[in-house]
């Protein structure tokens, strides 16, 4: 009997997959990535140390409907839980089926999040999803109306659980128990729920309404500046981030650098032409961040495709009191 975990790699997740190794259940870690969330190098040791086949999907143009127009609507922040969910486990579903497993599992427990992990959530996620009876989850399972799984004899309910609340003290023992050490905090690895990133998304999708999924890595690195509503300046904080924005750049995008001086990489996507006097604003921006502080003037490199020089803009680099505040 095969059944498919929808697996973080989070404790919760972990003890799922333990409690049905348990009953002898073949385990098949499933994850999604998206611009927001995803496999983490932790995601992908845990399945490793709980000898499971972990499988990464990429869920791309389809998510990004639903972070736009959810059914329940959003959380504190931009943050579709209900509706995310839902649509993770109708691919699950789908992989399920394509493989010949029977069932899926989840690390969810019952009151431990307020928007989608309450018993009303819980119910319209596989109402949404139209998998009532499909998914198991194994440390709650006894608060929980009887599934397929249990009501065909697949798996016992008596040897699952009934934890609830957001107390971890039961996982902690769990943990211990089945020897798992190296594990996550229970934050959260969702950029979406997040407060400042939500407001950097939002505002960068009614700028850019037409952006795709790949064009949205870029938001998680630098400071990022609206000059005008449609013209956004993205500077690298260190090299790190510098290295990220020019691996996340698209076509048609403007890279600036300081010549002859130590700074960061700035990146300008717009939908709009630009101006002379607008590529001398963010140059004067981008100056404001290298190491300028005793110059009076400095050359700023403008260039596209990594390399090709446009032009080299004299600017005086703007004082701290005098840059807007990045978004």
């Amino acid at each position: 009997m095969k059944a498919i975990s929808l697996f973080s790699g989070g404790l919760d997740s972990q003890l799922a997959v333990c409690l049905m190794k348990e009953q002898g259940i073949e385990i098949i870690g499933i994850n999604f990535t998206t611009p927001f969330f995803g496999a983490e190098e932790s995601t992908i040791k845990a399945a490793k140390d709980l000898d499971i086949e972990l499988t990464t999907i990429h869920l791309g143009e389809e998510y990004l409907k639903v972070l736009k127009n959810p059914v329940y609507g959003y959380g504190k922040n931009m943050n579709p839980c209900i509706d995310c969910h839902a649509f993770m486990q109708k691919k699950a579903v789908q992989y399920m089926k394509e493989i010949g497993a029977s069932f899926l599992i989840s690390g969810e427990v019952v009151g431990q999040r307020p928007m989608s992990q309450t018993f009303s959530s819980l119910n319209a996620v596989d109402k949404l999803a139209g998998i009532k009876g499909i998914m198991v989850r194994p440390l709650s399972a006894k608060l929980l109306t009887p599934t397929i799984a249990e009501e065909n004899g697949w798996i016992d309910r008596d040897k699952m659980l009934d934890i609830s609340g957001r107390t971890r003290n039961w996982q902690m023992e769990l943990a211990e128990h089945y020897g798992l050490k190296d594990y996550p905090t229970p934050a959260g690895g969702c950029l979406l729920t997040q407060q400042n990133y939500s407001k950097r998304l939002k505002t960068y999708l009614e700028a850019f309404p037409m952006a795709a999924a790949n064009d949205l890595y870029i938001l998680r690195y630098g400071r990022h500046f609206y000059l005008e509503e449609n013209l956004l300046l993205m500077i690298g904080r260190n090299q790190a981030e510098n290295q990220a924005l020019v691996k996340n750049a698209r076509s048609g995008d403007l890279f600036m650098k300081i010549l002859d001086r130590p700074g960061p990489t700035s990146i300008v996507r717009t939908r709009q032409d630009l101006s002379e006097d607008d590529l001398i604003k963010a140059a004067q921006i981008t100056a404001r961040y290298g190491d300028t502080q005793d110059c009076d003037s400095v050359n700023v490199k403008v260039y596209k495709n990594k390399e090709d020089i446009i032009n080299i803009l004299k600017v005086t680099p703007l004082k701290p009191n005098e840059t807007p505040q990045p978004i």
